[in-house]
């Protein structure tokens, strides 16, 4: 009689050609050593015969971008489910009242994900402290002319990082590993977070501020704040209106947090410069005017894991999969009322 415990049954429910790309060769040799998966095909319905088969032995679902939602007709079709691990960040797509009712565990690749958004937001916060795009336009214009063009942007004295006053808007979890790469820098930093105390926010390094107050002593200001009602617009005319002359408006989190309007009204004004990876609508219509600002880094989205970095996604998903199987307790569970501060 074999000792070796049975393998859970694993299916993938993500957009195709996903799979190869968030699980590599040494992720996949991980996965397939703690779990027997059904079908290396990935799959936004089951609906199909066969991947309606397969989801009806499924212990585990491994989900991604485009996995269908977890309601009341598929769990009805996988009565064996058990386990769903996210190698992604939001849930929020996929998870139905029907599903938190069931209470299967879920867990999700957020902390994964908040690296390389994290790392990105402290680059971008570096970079535009010396406006190296827009100095980098300005110097292939120039060619190496006298003047400005040879020694470009060492007498503008609103640029640099030394002592550069930065402020977070949320101590997310991205906002928090932001906060400690800046502290560990040696930047002086504010948060604004009404979830945060100020004692947290110190044991942070930084000092707690209501939201005029960070705006206005900030040199560049960085959002990291959840979705939620009451943060849509949060950062409106008036907000923008309160920061300082060439202040930093970075925002790798949602746009939903900006209002566009006025912030291409203060853009276009020169007052102050901006890094948009999320922009509002996204993408920008081909005939917006943002994309032709001068003091606008504007990216597609790119702050989040891209290339190789998926692979820290499955690395999280096969973590949580071996705590499954040797019964220990998950390392990012997901709660439904904890859904609100994922950011």
């Amino acid at each position: 009689m074999s000792d070796t415990p049975t393998r859970p049954k694993l299916v993938f429910a993500m957009n195709q050609g996903l799979v190869p790309r968030i699980f590599g060769a040494e992720q996949w040799v991980r996965l397939q050593a703690v779990a027997d998966v059904l079908s290396p095909v990935s799959y936004t319905d089951f609906k199909t015969p066969e991947a309606a088969a397969l989801l009806k032995q499924a212990e585990i679902i491994v989900g991604a971008w485009g996995a269908p939602a977890l309601d009341q007709d598929l769990l009805e079709k996988a009565p064996n489910l058990r386990l769903v691990a996210y190698a992604a960040a939001s849930i929020r797509a996929i998870t139905t009242p029907a599903f938190w009712r069931a209470g299967i565990p879920i867990t999700s690749a957020v902390a994964a994900m908040a690296v390389p958004v994290a790392e990105f937001t402290y680059a971008a916060i570096i970079m535009t402290g010396k406006d190296v795009i827009n100095i980098r336009d300005i110097n292939r214009q120039q060619r190496g002319a006298q003047g400005f063009g040879s020694r470009i942007g060492l007498d503008v004295s609103h640029l640099g990082n030394y002592g550069r006053r930065i402020g977070i808007v949320g101590a997310s979890r991205i906002g928090r590993l932001v906060i400690a790469m800046l502290v560990r820098s040696g930047y002086a930093v504010a948060v604004y977070d009404p979830f945060a105390s100020p004692a947290d926010v110190e044991k942070m390094g930084a000092q707690a501020m209501g939201l005029d107050q960070l705006l206005e002593w900030s040199h560049t200001v960085s959002l990291h704040a959840p979705i939620l009602p009451e943060t849509r617009h949060m950062i409106g005319a008036r907000e923008l209106g309160l920061m300082r002359d060439d202040a930093v408006l970075i925002n790798t989190a949602r746009g939903w947090l900006v209002n566009h309007d006025a912030l291409l009204a203060e853009l276009q004004s020169g007052r102050i410069r901006a890094w948009i990876d999320t922009p509002d609508p996204e993408p920008f219509p081909p005939d917006s005017p943002f994309y032709d600002l001068p003091n606008l880094v504007l990216t597609p989205h790119i702050a989040g894991t891209m290339g190789n970095e998926l692979h820290s996604l499955a690395e999280a998903a096969i973590n949580e999969i071996e705590r499954f199987v040797a019964g220990l307790p998950p390392l990012d569970p997901v709660l439904e009322q904890s859904l609100d501060r994922i950011a």
